[in-house]
């Protein structure tokens, strides 16, 4: 008995360190999905700004106190101009959209893709449809474009800072503000690495090695990426706030710029002196300004709420019943979109997730960058996306009077044919300088939730056909290169079956005249993408003087991408940012001089 008794005392305890085992290491699992997750909102941990909450919280504590400035729009200008401004001054941040951190979709590369098929009603990115018929996304959380975007960084050329009128030594002590924060150097995929090459025998040299500038030939760009995967955004620049300044509101979305008559000189003004906005449940506050009101709602809502707040063209304005607080016919017009052809690249086995790393920047008026990788599986590919699904956008081949629910169903079907080659190679893309087509903006009510309705009028300019067309035979170039064999499927795709299978493929709702290219300008227009680089609507010298105050009325800034003529480099981002804070330092320098202390 006493032996069995031992037998049992042992079993006992190896089962308790069985158990203690498995506890340990249930543990060490937890632990680690932990600090998994607690990554996925980057370097800065489980960062919440102490002077960061939502708009409903003012139902219980309400701001209260006037603010020097008033920043309408948390986004890729909006959060390096408020850190800017907080230095020296009260600065409130209002930002229609929730925040970046702890979105995995949002921090993480691999997710790029879904934060911007995401429909839901308060997702990161908010679907549009030009009325050219392109699918386009605009930013709906705090860092704007720079939370939803695939990262690449490069600075504008010396042409395009002379061309703006800008300080260039003010520009230079700008963007290394932002580059010191939140800019990598990436580390290259092989895809990347095949493209850079693959430039390079195409002709698009020399190489320029890793660097932030924009110079012709062959570069690689930075990232706001870090080696892990992590995305840094706008939002990040807060971080240089001063806390015991800066207020910044989210989910808060703004209506209208309030205004009251200023003696200027003679003249009687229009001054901006505060704005309404409103929560997630409807409750409306207002606020007032001691200094000014800045706007930065990027290309769609800066001109949108100019209007909504009476500043833009008369016929427009009465249309809605708006009360006139300025003629200015200039507002919501100048609209430009860089257009961007993808080709699909069949490669004969899957190759590593990247986005934009290399860039051929040619001499010929278009850029070429890749991207690689389908993020989602493969089941994924053969689903419904809704309204960013090929289903839909199928339906612009069918005449109108036959698009049906069972024609998309024919389509989904089908797609199920579709080769898997097509699915799991690299992207090429071609993307053009400017552009030269200009197109408009007009409200579709007084709601500011209503999106306004934009035409960019793509390839209307013959010079952006060309440059669309000497683009895509410098990928054709690029498909035929030595380096490229390691990927491609041994010409077993032909660059026309390659460019037949793009026009299938690619989702947008321009009637097409064939599924087969019968000209390379023919298959710029059918395939035309975006890659959000939109601007205009309040540009510079027609909206907006030299220090970015709105002509005509007193208080009012507008600074952000609507003020741009073309998009500057091959991505807008820094330069947007790098514009956020120039700006706050030339306020800060002309008001405070040599006391502002940047």
């Amino acid at each position: 008995m006493p032996a069995i008794g031992c037998c049992s005392c042992l079993r006992n305890v190896s089962m308790a360190f069985a158990i203690a085992r498995f506890q340990m290491a249930l543990l060490l699992k937890i632990l680690l999905f932990w600090s998994v997750f607690k990554a996925s909102e980057g370097y800065h941990g489980d960062l919440k700004y102490s002077f960061m909450r939502p708009a409903t919280s003012l139902a219980h504590t309400p701001l209260n106190r006037t603010y020097d400035y008033i920043i309408v729009g948390g986004g890729t200008a909006g959060c390096p101009l408020a850190a800017t401004l907080s230095r020296n001054f009260s600065v409130l941040l209002l930002e229609r959209g929730g925040s970046p951190y702890g979105d995995l979709n949002v921090s993480r590369m691999e997710n790029f893709h879904i934060c911007l098929t995401n429909t839901v009603p308060r997702a990161p990115a908010e679907v549009f449809v030009s009325t050219d018929g392109v699918i386009n996304s605009r930013a709906r959380v705090l860092g704007g474009g720079s939370s939803i975007n695939a990262g690449f960084y490069t600075r504008a050329s010396p042409n395009y800072v002379k061309r703006a009128g800008w300080d260039g030594a003010l520009v230079n002590e700008s963007y290394p503000w932002i580059e010191r924060q939140i800019v990598y150097q990436p580390k290259l995929a092989p895809w990347q690495a095949a493209v850079r090459d693959g430039l390079l025998e195409a002709g698009v040299s020399p190489f320029n090695g890793f660097t932030f500038d924009h110079v012709f030939g062959t570069k690689v760009g930075g990232t706001i990426f870090d080696r892990r995967g992590f995305r840094h955004t706008a939002a990040d620049l807060l971080q240089s706030a001063d806390p015991e300044n800066v207020e910044v509101i989210i989910r808060a979305t703004v209506q209208k710029v309030l205004f009251r008559s200023h003696i200027a000189g003679k003249k009687k003004k229009p001054r901006a002196v505060g704005v309404i906005f409103r929560d997630e449940e409807g409750r409306e506050y207002k606020v007032q300004a001691k200094g000014e009101v800045i706007v930065t709602a990027g290309a769609i809502g800066s001109p949108q709420l100019l209007m909504l707040s009476g500043i833009g063209p008369e016929r427009e304005l009465k249309k809605w019943k708006i009360p006139v607080v300025l003629k200015q016919e200039q507002v919501g017009q100048g609209m430009s979109d860089n257009p961007m052809n993808a080709i699909y690249i069949p490669t004969k086995k899957p190759v590593v997730q990247s986005l934009i790393q290399t860039v051929g920047i040619t001499k010929l008026g278009s850029f070429v960058e890749a991207s690689s990788g389908f993020g989602g599986t493969e089941n994924s590919i053969h689903c419904h996306h809704g309204i960013l699904s090929a289903e839909i956008g199928q339906l612009s081949t069918i005449p109108p009077k036959k698009r049906s629910l069972d024609a998309i169903e024919e389509y989904r079907r089908n797609k199920r044919d579709f080769p898997k080659e097509t699915f799991m190679g690299g992207f090429l893309l071609e993307k053009i300088v400017g552009p030269l087509s200009k197109g408009h903006l007009s409200l579709n009510g007084t709601d500011v939730d209503k999106l306004p309705a934009v035409t960019f009028n793509y390839f209307q300019h013959p010079r952006d056909l060309q440059r669309c067309v000497n683009g895509i035979r410098t990928i054709e170039r690029i498909v035929k290169s030595k380096r490229f064999a390691d990927f491609t499927q041994d010409n077993e795709y032909t660059m026309q079956r390659i460019l037949n299978m793009s026009v299938k493929a690619n989702i947008n709702f321009i009637p097409k005249n064939t599924n087969d290219t019968t000209s390379l300008e023919q298959f710029c227009r059918d395939t035309v993408l975006t890659i959000w680089h939109y601007h205009g609507g309040c540009q510079m010298n027609k909206v907006v003087d030299k220090n970015y105050r709105v002509m005509g009325v007193e208080g009012l800034r507008v600074v952000d991408g609507s003020t741009f003529h073309s998009s500057p480099g091959t991505n807008p981002q820094a330069t947007v940012m790098m514009l956020g804070r120039y700006v706050g330092v030339k306020m800060l320098r002309d008001r405070l001089g040599g006391s502002a202390g940047v």
